[in-house]
């Protein structure tokens, strides 16, 4: 199952194709990678199975990567758990962190910026970034992108949106007129 020597990663995703690529990618760094396409397959995979590594996605097609993460805490308590998601919030980051996670990354997110944040390092500076800015400010523009993102998928619609994203349309209104700044993000 996995490669004598090597540190093994639990990677839990149920994009097929990303999964394959983080798969391939974090191989070549150096992990001995076993897949699980949700919940279930992950518990069952756990039950033969002490990683030192985990990335759980939090988003799966039947249930959520935080399900996880209070059960293989316990039961590896020294694994390095990244949780990747698509839909990044404050409060899934704080949820996760409490938990047990040890980081938290909003999808798109590349190999090297996984093993960094699962060896407990500065992320590699994204292409653009400014130097100097605040990586804790990127919730201010991953809310941004993710507002951007229900508001495609509800065609402008500012009451849909809103009552998709679980706030107040006034509300909403406010926090599209703030767009965040190239700094913050």
């Amino acid at each position: 199952m996995s490669a004598p020597g090597l540190p093994v990663l639990l990677l839990v995703d149920d994009d097929l194709t990303l999964g394959q690529v983080l798969e391939r990618a974090l191989t070549r760094r150096g992990f001995a990678v076993v897949r699980a396409d949700g919940v279930q397959a992950a518990q069952t995979v756990l039950a033969s199975l002490q990683p030192q590594f985990a990335v759980l996605d939090l988003k799966l097609g039947d249930g959520s990567g935080l399900q996880l993460v209070a059960g293989l805490r316990a039961r590896c308590p020294a694994v390095r758990m990244l949780m990747l998601t698509g839909y990044a919030s404050l409060a899934t980051a704080v949820e996760a962190i409490k938990l047990g996670a040890d980081d938290y990354l909003a999808k798109p997110v590349d190999a090297d910026q996984i093993v960094a944040a699962l060896r407990g390092e500065a992320p590699p500076r994204a292409a653009g970034r400014e130097e100097g800015s605040d990586d804790a400010m990127s919730m201010h523009r991953l809310e941004w992108e993710h507002i951007q993102r229900v508001l495609s998928e509800v065609d402008g619609n500012i009451s849909e949106a809103a009552r998709v994203l679980g706030m107040h349309r006034r509300t909403l209104q406010r926090k599209l007129l703030k767009r965040p700044s190239p700094g913050q993000g």
